[in-house]
């Protein structure tokens, strides 16, 4: 596939200038774009699991929808606002948002591609009826933003990511359905984060859903796991539990 990128990334600028970046949200959702776009070429050059510039723009536009959600609702949580992935995948394709980046030249099936990505990239499991083609740009995504979330985790005050108090997150103790998430090294459901630090250990569990073993390099390398394992809390039960997973997570 050939990709303008100089023309993406300059829509994509003028797209996001309608929003205040000064609100250190939108300036998050700003970097994290770049930053998954690069990790989404990296991986698919690694893997050789799909055509790099395809893969590169499904992570210049998976978060599209976070802009307005914050727009709207003032909070990347979405269980108590938008699924910001189902928003994205509709603005750009049905509300027309996507003639915005001139991508007239590419192929109804890339373009499909495209939409199912950024449609399953936060989902708790994708759809089962994509083509192994779709599924490898869902996975290089998927394991782009887990791995670039990390990051965020460790770069943004855990209270402006989950809209809590320094205190009601040092305070807060971890739900006995996601422990057993842990335990059982799969995904958090959205409907189990009852607490404040169920978020950050549910973050934490999306190491086990990452696909391709270079993801899982990279991951491990950047070090921002065991930045989030060192969560400081002045719950006992919670600070026992860090420890616990501080010894686990890394088991295949």
């Amino acid at each position: 596939m050939i990709l303008n990128r100089n023309a993406v990334t300059a829509a994509f600028e003028r797209y996001v200038s309608g929003y205040n970046a000064a609100d250190p949200k939108i300036k998050l959702k700003i970097d994290h774009t770049f930053r998954v776009a690069g990790l989404c070429e990296r991986i698919a050059k690694a893997t050789g699991a799909a055509d790099v510039e395809l893969a590169w723009l499904c992570g210049m536009l998976h978060d599209i929808g976070r802009f307005e959600q914050v727009r709207r609702y003032g909070t990347f949580v979405d269980a108590v606002s938008i699924d910001h992935a189902t928003l994205g995948a509709d603005l750009l394709f049905r509300e027309g948002l996507l003639d915005l980046f001139a991508l007239d030249d590419m192929t109804p099936e890339a373009l499909g591609i495209l939409e199912s990505a950024i449609r399953n990239h936060s989902m708790y499991r994708i759809d089962e009826g994509l083509n192994e083609r779709e599924k490898a740009y869902c996975h290089i995504l998927r394991d782009a933003d887990k791995i670039d979330i990390f990051r965020v985790n460790c770069d943004t005050p855990m209270e402006d990511i989950y809209n809590v108090t320094t205190e009601a997150l040092r305070a807060s103790p971890v739900s006995e359905t996601v422990k057993d998430c842990f335990r059982n090294r799969t995904a958090v459901l959205r409907s189990l984060k009852q607490h404040p630090a169920d978020y950050v250990v549910a973050h934490l569990c999306l190491v086990f859903e990452l696909m391709y073993p270079v993801s899982r390099e990279i991951a491990r390398k950047q070090g921002y796991v065991e930045r989030m394992l060192a969560f400081q809390s002045d719950n006992a039960d919670t600070k026992a539990w860090f420890s616990h997973m501080r010894e686990r997570i890394w088991e295949i």
